[in-house]
């Protein structure tokens, strides 16, 4: 099946902690279903210091499950995906606003 969730995605939380936040996905992973969302799902990783690296409390951005994310629309609202052909070419589009994405 085609990804309707891709990186580079504006995408709005449906459910969870961080219910109603916006941000764009930095990572994927179809296999698990889950996508790493930035400023999304933080959590602190506590790191020993290195030669190459300061140690400390880190916030890292945890995967988030797909079904729990939504695209965001060109009117800032979640929407659905869908896909049609345009010129021989399959494409996303927004089911609110009918918009490829």
């Amino acid at each position: 099946m085609a990804a309707k969730l891709r990186k580079g995605d504006k995408v709005i939380v449906l459910s969870g902690r961080d219910k109603g936040k916006t941000g764009e996905i930095e990572a994927v992973d179809p296999k698990a279903g889950k996508a790493v969302v930035g400023g999304i799902n933080m959590a602190i990783r506590h790191t020993r210091q290195s030669q190459a690296s300061q140690g400390g409390r880190i916030p890292k951005a945890l995967p988030i499950d797909l079904s729990n994310l939504a695209i965001v629309d060109a009117n800032g609202k979640a929407t659905r995906v869908g896909f049609r052909e345009e010129d021989g070419k399959k494409v996303r589009f927004a089911k609110t606003t009918g918009d490829v994405i």
